[in-house]
């Protein structure tokens, strides 16, 4: 990633840290400039938008007004379906805002090539890669 940003101009360096220090000086806002974070965690997307979109989320780093207000609406609206309103209209704002960058894509590995007949891509729905195995067929010769 260092390699793409120096490409382009950017100067970066890389600083590696135990998993306890990165944590803690992200939750407290330590990092400034450029920070690359990926996150697995769980949950729905009210759960997820607090933590990573609203101001005082653990990630959050900057935020809009309008989106901090919908975001507190939808905290107190009891109504599955006017909550659900509420998110998907707070999820429209922050792709309209830009406010991610997707940096990479993942590359998934699929056997793919003139002597192969069904890679196996897309036999699992949102499954980037070859799957099930044993469902990839070669060509007869």
């Amino acid at each position: 990633m260092i390699t793409y940003l120096k490409a382009v101009g950017i100067q970066a360096k890389l600083r590696p840290l135990e998993r306890v220090a990165l944590f803690k000086g992200y939750s407290e806002k330590k990092y400034k400039n450029l920070i690359q974070g990926g996150s697995g965690a769980f949950g729905n997307a009210s759960t997820r938008i607090e933590a990573f979109v609203a101001s005082g989320g653990t990630y959050v780093y900057g935020s809009y007004g309008d989106i901090d207000g919908f975001f507190r609406e939808q905290v107190t609206e009891l109504d599955p379906k006017k909550r659900a309103a509420i998110l998907e209209r707070i999820q429209h704002l922050i792709h309209e805002k830009a406010m991610f960058a997707p940096i990479w894509e993942i590359g998934g590995l699929a056997g793919v090539g003139p002597r192969v007949e069904d890679a196996g891509r897309g036999h699992i729905a949102g499954y980037p890669f070859s799957a099930p195995y044993e469902d990839v067929k070669l060509k007869a010769k």
